[in-house]
C-alpha cells in the first residue's frame, strides 16, 4: 500500500509511526510531515498546500495511491473526503456533511437531541444579547462554546457569570475566532471526570478504540488556560470495561446510526468527549479525527494493522477486520515552549532527542518541529509528545518522564503530573 497522509503535527507522527509498522504499507507520503515523520524509513515528507484540496487529490492520482489518511479536522471540515471520493481514491475520514459534528458545535447538539443521545442541557444563540440574556437566566457555573472550529480554544468552563459574559464579549464581541464564534452554544456545567472514547467506523459498523484521558489546562494540578493538551493516558481507569460498552451502544452506535439516517453516512475515527460521573455518561463533544495528544497514547497499544483497520473503514468492510489490543498502559508528556498557549518563541535548538529515542519502550512524536541546518529546532507551542509504554501506568509515567529529563531546550516546559488521577485511583 502507499499512503498519502495529510498533517505535520504529533498526531500525524503517531500515525505515520504505526502505519510504517504494516508490512503491507510500503510508503507514507507526509503532507507536509514533519523532521519525526521524515526520520521514519517508509516515509517522504511532501512540501504541498495542506488547504489546496484539488492540488492533494491530483498528487494522490500521480502517486498511485492506495488510501489518504487525514489528521487535521480543519482539511475535513472543508471537504477533503469530498474531493477525493468524487475521483475514485479511497480516503480514511469523514465527507464535510458528517465532519459538521466537530465543525458545528450547534448541529452537534441539534444531532443528540434529536436522537436521543445524552449530553448536557444546551442553548444556540445568535447574537450576544440573547447569549447574555440566556446566561444571567441560569447563572453560573456554565459552559459556552464557540459554535465553529477554534482549535481546541474555543470553550470557556466559567465558574462565575461575569466570567461567562466576559467569554461572550471576547467571542461574539471582539471575535476572537473569527466566523467560529458567529453563534456560540451555552451549556449546562456538568460535574465528573472527563474521559475520550475514540471508535473506527466504516458508517455501519462501530469498533471502539481504549479509551484515553487528556489533561487540558497548562498547569500542574489543572490550573491555569486550557490548551490543546498537555499530556494523556491510556487506559483510562475512569472508562470502566462495562462503562465502555455502555458509551458504545448508548452514544457511539446511536450517533453513526443517526447520521446514516440523515443521509450523512460517518465513516473514520469518530472522538467522542465523555463525561463520566458514576455509571452516567453524557457528551461534552464530538471530534471528527483523532485525537491530539490520545492518539500519541492510543495506537502503541494497537496490536493490529492499523493499515488494514483504515482502508476497511474506507471500503466498508471493518466488520471483516480483527481489532485487537496490547494488555499495556501508556502516557504521553507534552514539551511545550515557554508562554505557551499564549505567545512563545520558537527557533530553539532542541538537545537529546537520540538518548531519549534510544530508550527501550519510550518514542519521541514531533508536535511543533523544523530542522534547519540538521539540527532540530523548537516550531511551535506544543513541542514535543515523549511516550512511553508499560505494565502498569506507573511504570508508563516514570519511563516517559525519565526520557523528558533528557531532552532540553531553551524555556521548555512540561506538566510534572500527567496521569494524576489514575495513580490517584
Amino acid at each position: 500500500m502507499r499512503i498519502l497522509l495529510i498533517g505535520g503535527g504529533g498526531r500525524e507522527h503517531a500515525l505515520a509511526w504505526k502505519l510504517a509498522q504494516s508490512p503491507k504499507v510500503e510508503k507514507i507520503f507526509a503532507v507536509p510531515g514533519n523532521p519525526g515523520i521524515g526520520q521514519i524509513k517508509k516515509c517522504s515528507c511532501v512540501a504541498l498546500k495542506i488547504n489546496d484540496l484539488e492540488s492533494l487529490a491530483d498528487y494522490a492520482e500521480e502517486e498511485s495511491i492506495d488510501l489518504t489518511v487525514v489528521g487535521p479536522e480543519a482539511s475535513l471540515v472543508e471537504g477533503i473526503a469530498d474531493v477525493f471520493k468524487r475521483r475514485g481514491l479511497p480516503i480514511f475520514g469523514p465527507s464535510k456533511a458528517a465532519a459538521r459534528l466537530e465543525g458545528s458545535k450547534a448541529f452537534a447538539k441539534e444531532i443528540m437531541a434529536k436522537y436521543g443521545i445524552p449530553t448536557a442541557f444546551f442553548k444556540i444563540c445568535g447574537d450576544l444579547e440573547t447569549a447574555k440574556a440566556y446566561i444571567k437566566e441560569k447563572g453560573a457555573p456554565i459552559v459556552v462554546k464557540a459554535d465553529g472550529l477554534a482549535a481546541g480554544k474555543g470553550v470557556v468552563v466559567a465558574m462565575t457569570e461575569k466570567e461567562a459574559l466576559d467569554a461572550i464579549d471576547e467571542i461574539m464581541g471582539d471575535q476572537k475566532f473569527g466566523e467560529a464564534g458567529a453563534s456560540v452554544v451555552i451549556e449546562e456545567y456538568m460535574e465528573g471526570e472527563e474521559a475520550s472514547l475514540l471508535a473506527f467506523t466504516d458508517g455501519k459498523t462501530v469498533v471502539p478504540m481504549i479509551a484515553a484521558q487528556d489533561h487540558k489546562r497548562v498547569f500542574d494540578g489543572d490550573e491555569g488556560p486550557n490548551t490543546g493538551g498537555m499530556g494523556t493516558y491510556a487506559p483510562a481507569p475512569v472508562m470502566t470495561s462495562i462503562l465502555r460498552a455502555k458509551a458504545t451502544e448508548q452514544i457511539l452506535k446511536p450517533v453513526v446510526a443517526a447520521m446514516a439516517e440523515e443521509g450523512t453516512p460517518y465513516q473514520g475515527c469518530l472522538y467522542a468527549g465523555l463525561m463520566i460521573k458514576g455509571s452516567d455518561i453524557k457528551v461534552v463533544e464530538f471530534n471528527c479525527r483523532f485525537g491530539d495528544p490520545e492518539t500519541q497514547v492510543i495506537l502503541p497499544l494497537l496490536k493490529s494493522d492499523l493499515a488494514e483497520i483504515m482502508l476497511g473503514c474506507a471500503t466498508g468492510s471493518l466488520d471483516r477486520m480483527e481489532v485487537k489490543w496490547w494488555n499495556q498502559c501508556a502516557v504521553c508528556v507534552v514539551m511545550a515552549s515557554g508562554g505557551y498557549p499564549g505567545s512563545y518563541e520558537t527557533g530553539k535548538e532542541i538537545k537529546g532527542l537520540k538518548e531519549a529515542e534510544n530508550m527501550k519502550d519510550a518514542v519521541i512524536f514531533h508536535a511543533g518541529t523544523m530542522e534547519k541546518d540538521g539540527k532540530i529546532l523548537t516550531a511551535g507551542g506544543r513541542v514535543l509528545g515523549v511516550t512511553a509504554t508499560g505494565d502498569s501506568i506507573l511504570i508508563a509515567r516514570d519511563l516517559a518522564y525519565d526520557a523528558v529529563r533528557k531532552i532540553t531546550f531553551n524555556k521548555s516546559f512540561y506538566r510534572k503530573d500527567i496521569a494524576w488521577r489514575a495513580l490517584k485511583r
